[in-house]
């Protein structure tokens, strides 16, 4: 038996009075998938023997039947237990037999019945049945429902292809709420076991509530269907509306002559593209950016930007090196033509040259062994590192740090670096950088948006394996932009500078073919995690020999190229050099040097331009004739008249320097202590120590006892717009208030430096090369150092030991008696 849809007898509530007598026992006809209600006019198919046998047998008598839905619908044919017992009495009104056999049959439901037992099963089902009728309470509540169920229903018909609209003005008309309750059970679409549920809800009210949760479920899909299906053809008109408005404005393009220009563009860059040799993941995102160019016309300002940032994409190096192999010979020879000395530093060097080319050849090796294990199907014992492990690992390179004062060498070093391995060599400078934007670039949501500094600079370089110098490394700043040394903790990373993402590209950058090196004027400002990764290589100032080495063999003829001047049409003899150096400079690099080697170049330059001369040498006597008076004199004689003035060794970031530090005493109303010159906490309590230690051993020290009472002691150290700071003028200090207090002057020939304790002892302290050249570079000829120091003199170079004396001390009495001259008889 098959079933279409329901339809309703809009005269059901008259038809009510005409309902015909049931009997005891009916015919029982099982539905499938169906459920006919009271008033329900159905259309139903009968095509079972036994269902045709039925609707004959009816046919001929009241034709009454009961019409029962199947609780098994594969059940064929259907038996007393595959059937529910609550159904529906109703009445054939019409039946047509076709041609195949099967009938179809018009039944109207009349009245609910219970099955009470079943009276036969062969040839058909046929049961003694009773009427059961529905409970109606009669109240407001029951009106209020039949309303609210009456308002959803209107809703719902205009939303259902399947219930005519015709049935929500006949639903208003029913004001039974048994008979309207059937009428929406039998037009809103729900399941048969949902139907059958309200048919067997006595309480007209609860069919009602039940009902009004049904339909109020079903507007709610009903709306949200529509409003999808709204949306949908919403979505769809626009990009109708887009295709259109595109075709007009190609076509707009067309006339114009742009269109082929642009399709060209397009076409260019897809063809970079695919020549670019991209990584992987960076190839998809610049095709993906790619498509959507495509779909953009040329005046929108977002085409403009995919455009920049695949011009990037195409431009740089992903895969480009220009590295040599490593010839250390030939790196040898680089160093020695463009440095002079720095012998520790060139051996490391070639060292670290050494090392990579070992770790290349290791590495083409393993990787050898990586291909031939991945085509193996030899299992790895598991003690063995996997190649690929081992050859990360053998990828790892340190990172050196030059660090020295200005104009040592620093960047010609990397210069050399580079040269000596055949690859390019890039600069950057990080001095003043406070931004991290600068590092990892900018976000392409940003107008003018640009990657990092690291980025720009291998785009210029058109390689992805330069010599990469971070220069000025000590002198990052910090803002509220971000810290530019976090971010390059990525990038100095050995172990992760292979991934580096810039913000800009969003795609990773290997980073690990780039041969990295800093230069930094002192490791103080460097912060700890940064510097953790890099191996620093110290640079400290030149000797006067050395500087006279350099200018003959670097910066002369540097400067007569960059002059235009023949080597044959200028001629500075080596005492004219050693006057330059001695009396004009006094640094503890070069950089000076050569700018005061160029002044006297240019000069020569004009008169040979004029016609004056053709060609000169210049003398030693000569010199302030093109530089005019001397800068820097022999002072340190001068500065010592009177006792309280010694003269100390201290280090700067430029190199080492000569301290002077003066004390004298004066009547107060009480004893202290005054401190001038610009000095920090630590030498503030230097001076404090070295004041106390001097007034608790005055007499052993040959000093009046007496002498510091109702005295003030005035520590002064000349320079005063300087800051100064740190331990190491222990001494210095101790022996000006020894020297004013004992009347003894401190001899104009020593230096001397080291940190005081109060009970005398001389403390080891840092920077000792620096400091001993400065004071060669002064003219002193005794330096007082820290015993613990005398390892630290094989730093200082030969030529510098030997004209020196150097006097190591533990106590501070030993360095009175060499810096305080004898005492008067």
């Amino acid at each position: 038996m098959t079933h279409t849809p329901i339809s309703v007898d809009q005269n059901s509530e008259t038809d009510v009075q005409n309902i015909p007598e049931i009997p005891d026992a009916l015919p029982v006809l099982p539905l499938i998938n169906t459920v006919v209600v009271p008033m329900a006019m159905v259309p139903i198919m009968v095509g079972q023997e036994r269902s045709v046998k039925l609707v004959d047998e009816v046919m001929r008598t009241n034709r009454l039947v009961a019409l029962v839905a199947q609780r098994h619908p594969e059940a064929r044919p259907a038996g007393p237990d595959d059937i529910y017992r609550l159904g529906t009495a109703a009445i054939i009104h019409r039946l047509l037999r076709l041609p195949d056999g099967t009938l179809q049959l018009v039944i109207q439901g009349l009245e609910r019945i219970r099955i009470l037992d079943f009276l036969q099963t062969e040839p058909f089902l046929v049961a003694r049945v009773e009427r059961s009728p529905e409970q109606v309470t009669a109240g407001t509540e029951l009106e209020a429902l039949r309303r609210t169920l009456g308002e959803l229903f209107g809703k719902l018909v205009p939303l259902t292809e399947d219930i005519p609209n015709e049935l929500a003005a006949a639903g208003e008309n029913i004001s039974d709420p048994r008979l309207f309750a059937y009428l929406v059970t039998a037009m809103t679409p729900m399941e048969t076991s949902v139907r059958q549920e309200i048919l067997e809800l006595d309480a007209v009210d609860n069919k009602l509530q039940r009902l009004i949760e049904i339909v109020q479920q079903e507007l709610a899909v009903r709306e949200l269907q529509q409003q999808i299906a709204s949306d949908a053809q919403e979505k769809i008109s626009k990009t109708q509306r887009e295709y259109i408005l595109r075709e007009q404005l190609k076509s707009i393009q067309r006339e114009l002559g742009e269109e082929d220009a642009e399709q060209a563009e397009i076409q260019e860059l897809r063809n970079q593209l695919e020549v670019a040799q991209l990584p992987e993941e960076a190839r998809k995102e610049a095709f993906r950016e790619l498509s959507r160019l495509e779909r953009l016309p040329a005046i929108s300002p977002e085409y403009g930007m995919i455009r920049t940032y695949l011009d990037w994409m195409v431009s740089l190096p992903w895969n480009a090196t220009t590295g040599e192999a490593i010839n250390l010979g030939y790196a040898r020879q680089v160093l020695d033509e463009d440095h002079y000395d720095l012998e520790k530093i060139k051996d490391r060097i070639l060292e670290y040259l050494a090392v990579k080319k070992l770790k290349s050849e290791r590495a083409t090796v393993l990787e050898e062994q990586s291909s031939a294990q991945e085509s193996s199907t030899e299992e790895i014992p598991a003690s063995q590192k996997p190649p690929e492990l081992v050859l990360e690992e053998i990828r790892r390179e340190p990172i050196l740090c030059f660090v020295g004062p200005p104009g040592v060498g620093k960047t010609s070093l990397g210069q050399s670096i580079a040269r000596a391995m055949g690859r390019k060599f890039v600069r950057i400078s990080l001095g003043g950088v406070s931004d991290e934007a600068e590092i990892r670039g900018h976000r392409r949501t940003y107008i003018g948006a640009l990657p990092g500094r690291l980025i720009q600079a291998l785009r210029r370089a058109e390689t992805a394996d330069p010599v990469f110098m971070l220069d000025e490394v000590d002198k990052l700043g910090r803002s509220f932009q971000g810290d530019p040394a976090a971010a390059l903790l990525e990038v100095l990373d050995p172990a992760q500078n292979h991934t580096f993402v810039d913000t800009y590209l969003g795609v990773p950058f290997d980073l690990s073919r780039v041969l990295f090196i800093c230069t930094a004027n002192t490791v103080e400002t460097i912060p700890s995690p940064l510097l953790d990764r890099m191996e620093t290589l110290s640079l400290s100032g030149y000797t006067e020999l050395e500087k006279l080495h350099i200018a003959r063999r670097y910066l002369l003829p540097k400067q007569l190229r960059a002059n235009g001047l023949k080597p044959e049409e200028l001629t500075i003899t080596d005492a004219a050099l050693q006057r330059i150096i001695r009396e004009y400079t006094r640094e503890a690099g070069v950089r000076s040097l050569e700018r005061e080697i160029g002044t006297v170049v240019r000069k020569v330059a004009r008169q040979i331009a004029e016609g004056k001369v053709a060609a000169t040498a210049v003398e030693a006597e000569q010199i302030p004739d093109y530089l005019r008076r001397p800068r820097f004199l022999d002072e340190v004689v001068e500065r010592i008249d009177r006792p309280g003035i010694a003269t100390g060794l201290a280090w700067t970031p430029a190199g080492g320097d000569v301290l002077f530090v003066e004390a004298t005493m004066m009547s107060g109303r009480a004893e202290q202590l005054v401190l001038t010159g610009m000095l920090g906490d630590v030498m503030r309590e230097s001076a404090q120590a070295a004041l106390s230690y001097v007034r608790s051993n005055a007499e052993k020290l040959g000093i009046d006892p007496k002498a510091f009472v109702g005295k003030v002691v005035h520590v002064h150290v000349p320079a005063g717009a300087t800051p100064k700071d740190g331990p190491s003028a222990g001494v210095t200090m101790m022996t000006a208030i020894a020297s004013v207090a004992s009347g003894r002057l401190v001899r104009n020939d020593v230096a001397m430096t080291g940190e005081i304790t109060l009970r005398g002892k001389v403390l080891p302290v840092g920077g000792i090369r620096e400091k001993v050249l400065a004071a060669y570079r002064a003219g002193i000829k005794t330096v007082i150092l820290p015993q613990r120091n005398e390892p630290d003199l094989e730093d200082v170079p030969e030529e510098v030991r030997h004209q020196l004396q150097f006097v190591p001390v533990s106590a501070a009495e030993e360095v009175l008696e060499t810096a305080l001259t004898p005492a008067s008889s």
